[in-house]
């Protein structure tokens, strides 16, 4: 076995923002979550996540144009239909309708930037 310094644990997820008071209201409000402030000079903004792993809200990056139709992540729920109808009653562009698998369910949508994020449902977990 190889012995590493580096953990083998994804510490956070960066996402790329243009407008970084948009992103932190909007993804403050898709989530359920307090307001706090920025750090790194207003560049960076954590969203604490269940579990560990940080979703780092970045505005340091120049270049928005190279977004492309790839998922980012996804986010759990306990129930796919009532996250699809608050998606969709925010008036959020949906990318991909509801896709039923047998352990998993799940569709995709976009943030004010283009990201495609997915909310998925494990139904494994349930």
């Amino acid at each position: 076995m190889i012995t590493s310094p580096i953990s083998n644990r994804i510490g956070a997820v960066f996402l790329h923002v243009s407008n970084m008071q948009h992103a932190i209201q909007w993804y403050s409000e898709l989530l359920g979550l307090p307001v706090q402030s920025a750090s790194h000079e207003g560049t960076i903004y954590v969203l604490p996540m269940e579990g560990g792993l940080d979703l780092l809200i970045d505005s340091n990056m120049n270049d928005h144009k190279n977004n492309n139709n790839k998922t980012h992540f996804f986010f759990e729920t306990k129930n796919l239909n009532e996250s699809y109808k608050f998606i969709k009653n925010k008036g959020i562009e949906i990318v991909t309708e509801i896709e039923v698998h047998d352990d998993i369910s799940f569709f995709t949508f976009r943030d004010p930037d283009g990201n495609v994020l997915m909310i998925c449902e494990d139904k494994r977990k349930l």
